[in-house]
């Protein structure tokens, strides 16, 4: 996939295609159905041939965008499995698996209520546009920009940073996140939250959070 991007790159929109490799690969295809059915008279195996990989590479492109955007979506994935509710016990904020196979917190960003997937590979808390404007946040023109890496390619993101993200016990102030067009509406909580913790474990499969002493919530 990286030699692909890179490909991508030196065309003409590169920066486009490489941000969204899929996007490209569903282009290629149609543009391979389309000459397979010109040719479908004259050659008809060949264009039978074309048009067929063609519409079977759309289908797939297809179906690999709706599951990249499902398996991050709570609300699209799997709506009548639900998201298992966290808990607080005493000091500690317990998160059980939900059954798309992640953990989901609810948290309020500048008191805006709001849901986050938990990805410690993520090293940035990132946030959609649509939460951002709810919550009164804006792109810093002193942080700049980042790019970041998504299921379909490198993305920029602008930086922002979130005044008060409060989940159970936990209270986070001055969280650095990105504002990222390109997460399909979804928002992730990476290890700047985590790392303000005391620590954080998964236990029985429940992701368990506890705060440090400056960041609990009496």
């Amino acid at each position: 996939m990286d030699r692909f991007v890179t490909f991508l790159e030196k065309l003409p929109y590169g920066e486009v295609f490489a941000s969204y490799p899929l996007l490209a690969i569903a282009l290629i295809a149609l543009c391979v159905s389309m000459v397979g059915g010109a040719l479908v008279k004259s050659m008809p195996k060949t264009g039978g041939l074309l048009r067929g990989f063609g519409s079977f590479a759309l289908v797939a492109v297809l179906v690999m965008t709706v599951i990249d955007i499902a398996r991050l979506n709570p609300d699209l994935a799997m709506p009548q499995l639900g998201v298992p509710e966290q808990v607080v016990q005493g000091q500690e904020t317990h998160i059980p698996l939900s059954r798309d196979g992640h953990y989901w917190i609810e948290a309020q960003v500048n008191g805006h209520p709001t849901r986050f997937l938990v990805d410690t590979g993520a090293s940035l808390t990132a946030i959609s546009p649509d939460t951002a404007e709810a919550a009164g946040l804006t792109a810093s023109s002193v942080m700049g920009t980042v790019r970041l890496e998504t299921a379909n390619g490198t993305a920029p993101a602008h930086l922002t940073s979130i005044d008060r993200l409060e989940t159970g016990t936990i209270r986070a102030d001055d969280l650095r996140a990105v504002i990222a067009p390109s997460m399909n509406g979804m928002n992730v909580l990476g290890m700047n939250f985590l790392s303000r913790l005391q620590k954080w474990s998964v236990e029985d499969g429940t992701l368990i959070l506890v705060p440090a002493s400056d960041s609990a919530q009496n």
